[in-house]
């Protein structure tokens, strides 16, 4: 009986868990959720990795340079250098040997990275400097061009005057104007590139900050926003050259914005492409310190250990002296010179003087009493001693100080005095 009704009871628990498991999944409702985890570390690595795919989607045949002495095998004709990194470290040889490449046929892009120093007619790019390539602040700009609206402001009232007066002369007949399509301005200042046989430019969204100056009108070809220049194209021999004002605008975050991936379609087309992230190449000390800091500072101490260990020592040790090497003698005159310096001479010598008195007080009842002439004939008595050495020992000490030889002296008497006692 009691078996039957445990086998009743384990049914109805396991009926009763089977029903609310099927109601708990008839309320369930499934969904879908994207977990993103950011962009890949192949893409964390490289700025640039959506322009490399996007330009082998495009045909090209890409490749990376890790520096400038790898581009000495490089063919000129046909191919496209991107120098996308900083060139700070970039020696004068090898501007001149990026130069000869681009004559003979090569296509380089640089960015401009430096502004132009007045003061010192130079912006140290040893690249775009012998070209006469200025980068300048669009700040800048503005002073100037408002220092000019300034001066030519009675040339422009002589215009309007000399409009108006009458000519016996025929009016010149009209140029024709170009029936040009009108473009929606654009929400931000964006740099505009027009190409011919195109009805509306590029947008492309470069900082507008920085502006470029083709100082010895080399340029055939180039990109402004309002009031700003970004991109300039110069004929170097029988190749090209571009310069930008930065080339963010082609890295992962910002290359599919506006006409940005067109841009690098169009400077690269019919080419093959080789970028090269990193002009200059690091020495071994900032491989180093990048990836073994706690290497370096322990090579450090370990040095600075050695020679502190090996270090010459000026003169010999001194051997450190013993506690019980002082006699009472040295304690005493260390005291009495500690007195000397911080009570003066005036507290030594009555200090004297009432050691005296109170000898004289035990060999003489009553000589507190006494005045001070018959004081001075008690300790004669005691002492045999003439009345001017007695007067001279225990006279009144005065506030002067004392020379050397007189303090000395007036000591030695009262010593006497005392000892006698």
């Amino acid at each position: 009986m009691n078996r039957r009704l445990g086998f009743f009871l384990c049914a109805g628990l396991v009926l009763l868990l089977g029903l609310l498991a099927s109601y708990v999944l008839s309320q369930a409702t499934p969904y879908q959720e994207v977990v993103k985890h950011g962009p890949a570390p192949e893409a964390r690595a490289n700025p640039y990795l959506a322009a490399e795919h996007f330009l082998r989607n495009q045909g090209r045949k890409v490749q990376r340079a890790d520096s400038l002495q790898s581009l000495a095998q490089l063919p000129a004709a046909g191919q496209v250098l991107l120098i996308l990194g900083s060139r700070e470290q970039m020696t004068p040889k090898q501007s001149e040997r990026l130069l000869a490449w681009t004559r003979r046929g090569g296509h380089l892009l640089v960015v401009a990275e430096t502004l132009w120093d007045e003061d010192k007619n130079s912006s140290g790019d040893l690249l775009l400097d012998p070209l006469g390539i200025q980068q300048y602040m669009s700040d800048e700009l503005d002073e100037d061009s408002e220092s000019k609206s300034e001066a030519n402001a009675d040339t422009d009232e002589n215009d309007k005057a000399a409009e108006t007066a009458p000519s016996d002369q025929p009016a010149a007949a009209a140029s024709p104007k170009k029936d040009t399509k009108q473009e929606p301005t654009p929400a931000v200042d964006l740099t505009q590139l027009y190409l011919e046989n195109e009805d509306a430019p590029a947008y492309i969204d470069f900082d507008t900050d920085y502006h470029l100056f083709d100082s010895k009108d080399l340029a055939h070809a180039w990109a402004n926003s309002a009031d700003t220049t970004h991109m300039l194209q110069l004929s170097q021999g029988d190749g090209l050259l571009t310069v930008v004002t930065d080339s963010w605008i082609w890295q992962n975050a910002h290359i599919g914005d506006y006409d940005h991936a067109w841009l690098l379609w169009y400077l690269t087309q019919d080419r093959e492409v080789t970028l090269l992230y990193r002009a200059d190449r690091d020495d071994l000390f900032s491989l180093l310190l990048r990836h073994f800091p706690e290497a370096l500072l322990a090579l450090s101490l370990l040095l600075a250990a050695g020679l502190w260990a090996a270090g010459m020592r000026q003169g010999p040790l001194q051997p450190v002296p013993e506690r019980q090497r002082r006699q009472l003698q040295e304690h005493l005159r260390s005291s009495a010179d500690f007195l000397l310096r911080h009570a003066g001479q005036r507290h030594l010598l009555q200090a004297l003087q009432r050691d005296i008195q109170r000898r004289a007080r035990l060999r003489h009842p009553g000589f507190d009493r006494l005045g001070v002439a018959e004081q001075w004939q008690v300790l004669g008595r005691m002492t045999r001693l003439t009345p001017s050495a007695i007067s001279q020992a225990m006279r009144p000490i005065t506030d002067r100080r004392l020379s050397a030889s007189e303090f000395t002296r007036q000591v030695a008497h009262l010593q006497t005095l005392r000892n006698v006692l």
